[in-house]
């Protein structure tokens, strides 16, 4: 299946979710997140949610780190639409953040981070069994990905889909999927 036809199915089924389905599949993701290993992350990337395309939720994660790993720094991206990129963010708290034009929430004051990242959670619609992630289609984290050393773990609320029939040579795959019901590893 193409990403186009993956993209319009996934984001109607993810839509399709009562409020209290989103809850659930939310606080089970949570209990398959903490089961990840933390001993060698010193710092995580985490993609804040657009909650009305019922997006993991990942203020969930930042808070159970915050609490569980205070020595974990937790950044955050911003994008910059015009050159299609992200620069990372200290996390300073939710009251730093603020919408941008496309409602995605992103960190105001928070400095600029470049140091090296351990792990990083990142945002999709869909996934296939080999690891590969069907996203909105802009290549944000694919550019963001392709020279990072890092853990790079997607979070889904669905399990994987069929295959991505449109895969190409740019497409970072992922090392691990979170779901609700397991941590896929590829």
């Amino acid at each position: 299946m193409l990403k186009s036809e993956i993209r319009k199915q996934a984001l109607k089924s993810r839509l399709s979710l009562s409020d209290e389905e989103y809850k659930t599949l939310n606080n089970e993701l949570l209990k398959q997140f903490i089961a990840l290993d933390f001993d060698r992350v010193k710092t995580i990337h985490v993609f804040l949610p657009i909650t009305e395309k019922k997006e993991p939720n990942t203020f969930l994660l930042i808070e159970w780190l915050t609490q569980n790993h205070p020595e974990i720094k937790i950044i955050v991206p911003k994008a910059d639409f015009d050159m299609v990129i992200m620069t990372n963010h200290e996390y300073l708290g939710i009251d730093d953040l603020q919408k941008n034009l496309y409602d995605i929430l992103e960190p105001q004051r928070g400095n600029v981070y470049e140091g090296a990242v351990d792990m990083v959670l990142i945002p999709l619609l869909a996934f296939d069994k080999k690891g590969y992630r069907v996203g909105y289609g802009k290549g944000f984290y694919d550019r963001f990905l392709e020279s990072l050393n890092a853990q790079k773990i997607g979070l889904s609320l669905s399990s994987a889909g069929n295959k991505i029939d449109d895969v190409n040579e740019y497409d970072i795959r992922l090392d691990f999927c979170i779901t609700p019901t397991e941590i896929i590893k590829f």
